[in-house]
């Protein structure tokens, strides 16, 4: 999961938000957490939002998305959704810089 999200997001600091890895530029981008059946994987509620078509098959939050333990890590569609929150990320900073 760690190196799938640091290959997504090239020069993202690593450290630990409330007790889980996470992933942040100026702002966090993902952090995860292994539980007793499943990967917890918070990639904020717009990435929810954007991939729900593709997260049909996974237990879901507003912001969370559950990776059952027993199945195989969904590799690409993390890869996507790590992406996309990078992406999301910059932009954002982009528009609050030039304010």
């Amino acid at each position: 999961m760690r190196a799938l999200i640091a290959r997504a997001a090239p020069g993202a600091t690593q450290s630990l938000k409330w007790g889980m890895p996470a992933f942040s530029y100026a702002r966090i981008l993902v952090t995860f957490a292994a539980f007793k059946r499943h990967i917890g994987f918070f990639p904020t509620p717009s990435a929810v939002r954007a991939f729900k078509d593709q997260l049909v098959a996974y237990k879901t939050s507003r912001a969370t998305i559950q990776l059952p333990l027993d199945k195989p890590l969904p590799k690409a569609l993390i890869t996507r959704i790590t992406k996309f929150r990078a992406r999301e990320a910059k932009v954002h900073d982009a528009k609050w810089m030039s304010r």
